[in-house]
């Protein structure tokens, strides 16, 4: 089993290929490790944290730039049960993040603040998916998309 955890530089390409200028929206999908895995070398190393602890920290650390991006979560819960899909692909954490445009995310991303507070999110997740989506508001019925 693959797991996937930071993206890649082709994935990253990609991104930069979509529309840079507009509103989206990331799904985000996260099992956490039992204990988180820091290098070494780092202060937290040895503290004998859960992932759901380090993710914790990841936030804390994250927040400052999250917000400089114009960031905002617009949803959070805990996953119960896959309805539809591997039974095997379970998650402790989802959410969703919007943020004004693609640049904003990328440039939060290079944020220096950010890259140091991602050790966290890096020591504490054992899977993820990260879905960008385009941010459309809801139809008149069940399924359908504003076409306005």
């Amino acid at each position: 089993m693959t797991n996937h955890i930071d993206p890649t530089r082709e994935v990253m390409a990609d991104f930069r290929d979509l529309p840079a200028d507009r509103p989206i929206a990331m799904i985000n999908l996260l099992r956490f490790r039992e204990h988180a895995e820091y290098p070494a070398d780092h202060p937290e190393h040895a503290r004998g944290l859960s992932g759901a602890d380090a993710y914790r920290l990841y936030g804390k650390a994250a927040q400052a730039p999250f917000q400089r991006a114009g960031g905002t979560q617009i949803w959070l819960g805990r996953p119960e049960l896959t309805v539809i899909g591997p039974a095997d692909e379970t998650w402790d954490l989802a959410f969703i993040a919007a943020y004004p445009s693609g640049d904003a995310f990328v440039g939060m991303l290079r944020d220096p603040e950010y890259r140091q507070a991602v050790i966290h999110r890096q020591a504490a997740v054992l899977d993820s998916r990260l879905i960008r989506c385009e941010m459309r508001g809801p139809g008149a019925a069940f399924g359908e998309e504003d076409r306005a």
